[in-house]
């Protein structure tokens, strides 16, 4: 539990008023008592004095009789002292404390101290018990008479009056210094609650400051430097909250740009530990916890990854561009870029860009693959065409029947070369999302069955059988007929072509509410599982040589693919080497 601080205040204001006042009441108790003591004896002493004057004169009349008695009682009563008169011999002749009858039985007062000092040196005082009235008392005496001592005049009063005078006077004291102490107190804590209250308010408003709100302000109340500190309080939050803004504005800018980056971007201090990860490299990489403070070889898994962020920080501040391969979580090709940050020639850290360059890797590879497989499909018909005419044309070929031949296989390479270069064409516009298509709702039945009508002979010639189980009420499909029979002319030929004599193939259908599956079964040679993943790869052939012998351009498959996915559908296969293929499609009903 914190101490306000007008508790404090109050605390040092009492504190402080505690000891003033203690001082004060040691130093009254001290003083006042010695000064009340020497007042008392010294008002006693003026009174005895002018009473000593007073009798000087008929006192020496009066000596012997008894009026003395009579005397010492008026002078007692008129000032409150018990008075005494005393002959020359110390015999006591009148007390305005003892009766006059037992006077005589007083003993002789000339051994007494205040007696005796009166008589040698006109003035004599002491304190002592007094046995006639059984107290302290405080005695004073003078002698009387002129040129001739006539007697001896003594004033007493008890010290229990000056101690009670004293109590009095102290218990007055103790009591103004205990109200004096209490309204004090109560004031220090009024006045400490006033020089508090704005302090406490910057506090409060202080710490809302430190918690990011700037809505409240400080009331200037005066123009002390309470109040200069209060403007000042509020002056500096009106510039904080500004460059909070400020700051909070192009964080929240940059912050946009770094998620909204496709390429990765990552922060580091000069120890080489993650300040920041854009959300690209946390996909990239499969991050999901906080990065901050740990280092790359931590987050990613990877000691090029790492070797390269040492490399930029380290004092060659290299700037380095390098490809690195990732197996974790998948295999991947990352281009990343790495740069110091330098101030004051000392590095402070440093900017990391990783680009995804897997699907660029990919492209290349297909690009590739696609000039060599495209110039190996054109050469072989170019090189046979070239071949065969420049035989015929040398006049080499004089039967007719071989020329015959010649020509024929000219013609059917120049054939198979227009098929290839129709295909790419095709492939191109499907891919570049040239190829008009023009859906409709279609019934598959017709289409299947004119696909079937144009590889009749084909079919014929191998002894094949091709069923149909595709239901008579079977539903409309939504697509572009003269692609879906492409689609069918394409599967339906690579069955009978791949399919051994008196072998079989089966068109089947079945659908649901949004899309219709269509099947072609064969029972060729079927499809080994390392060449499944590829078969809709262009120019990707299972048997190369029986590929081309049949004249496939090796082109048919992957325009499948990409016809069926210009409807939305999907395509696949499944086959067992030797027992034959199922390839599937699906399209969307209308």
């Amino acid at each position: 539990m914190r101490i306000r601080i007008y508790w404090k205040l109050t605390f040092i204001f009492c504190s402080l008023i505690v000891l003033i006042l203690s001082s004060a009441y040691f130093y009254l108790n001290t003083h006042l008592k010695a000064y009340v003591e020497t007042r008392i004896q010294g008002n006693l002493k003026k009174d005895l004095i002018l009473n000593k004057n007073l009798l000087d004169n008929d006192l020496i009349l009066k000596m012997n009789s008894a009026d003395a008695d009579d005397l010492a009682d008026r002078i007692g009563r008129s000032l409150g002292v018990r008075a005494t008169i005393i002959d020359p011999e110390g015999i006591v002749i009148g007390d305005s404390e003892v009766n006059k009858e037992e006077l005589s039985k007083l003993e002789n007062h000339m051994v007494r101290a205040e007696v005796q000092d009166a008589v040698r040196k006109g003035f004599g005082r002491s304190k002592r018990f007094s046995t006639s009235i059984r107290t302290d008392m405080l005695y004073m005496a003078v002698p009387i008479g002129k040129g001739k001592l006539a007697g001896i005049l003594r004033l007493a009063i008890p010290l229990s009056d000056i101690e009670l005078i004293e109590s009095r006077m102290f218990k007055t004291i103790s009591v103004a210094i205990v109200f004096a102490l209490f309204a004090t107190l109560v004031m220090s804590f009024f006045i400490s609650v006033m020089i508090s209250k704005p302090l406490y308010e910057m506090s409060s408003i202080a710490k809302r400051l430190a918690d990011g709100d700037f809505s409240r302000k400080v009331i200037v109340r005066s123009n002390d430097e309470t109040g200069d500190l209060a403007k000042a309080l509020n002056d500096m939050a009106d510039e904080i909250s500004a460059k909070v803004k400020s700051v909070s504005s192009e964080k929240a800018k940059l912050e946009a740009v770094l998620s909204s980056m496709f390429e990765g971007v990552m922060l580091t201090n000069e120890r080489g530990e993650i300040l920041l990860l854009n959300p690209s490299v946390r996909k990239l990489f499969f991050i999901d916890s906080p990065p901050e403070g740990r280092k790359p070889l931590e987050m990613m898994q990877n000691n090029v990854i790492q070797e390269i962020v040492d490399r930029v920080l380290n004092k060659n501040r290299e700037v380095i561009t390098q490809e690195v391969k990732i197996a974790i979580p998948e295999q991947k090709t990352i281009m990343i870029n790495g740069v110091p940050i330098i101030k004051d020639d000392v590095v402070e850290g440093a900017v990391f860009v990783f680009h995804d360059i897997t699907e660029l890797k990919r492209l290349e590879d297909i690009r590739k693959d696609f000039v060599a497989n495209v110039s190996h499909e054109l050469r072989t018909p170019i090189s046979s065409i070239k071949g065969y005419a420049e035989t015929l044309l040398d006049g080499k070929a004089d039967n007719k029947d071989t020329v015959k031949e010649f020509l024929s296989i000219i013609y059917q390479d120049s054939n198979r070369l227009a098929n290839l270069i129709d295909d790419l064409l095709d492939l191109s516009r499907i891919e570049s999302g040239k190829m008009n298509m023009e859906f409709e709702p279609l019934e598959i039945l017709p289409i299947v069955n004119r696909c079937i009508n144009v590889l009749g002979k084909s079919a014929r010639d191998k002894s094949l059988s091709i069923k149909l189980d595709i239901p008579a009420d079977f539903p409309k499909v939504l697509g572009d007929h003269k692609r879906l029979l492409q689609i069918l002319l394409n599967l339906l030929d690579n069955a009978v072509k791949y399919t051994p004599e008196n072998g079989s193939i089966t068109v089947s259908a079945a659908s649901n509410r949004e899309t219709a599956q269509i099947d072609i079964s064969d029972t060729g040679i079927g499809i080994s599982e390392r060449d499944l993943p590829r078969i809709f790869e262009r120019f990707y052939r299972v048997d190369k040589a029986r590929s081309r012998e049949l004249g496939g351009t090796g082109l048919g498959l992957s325009i499948v693919k990409h016809i069926v996915q210009a409807h939305n559908g999907q395509v696949w296969v499944k086959s067992t080497l030797g027992r034959g293929s199922t390839f599937s499609f699906t399209i969307p009903t209308a």
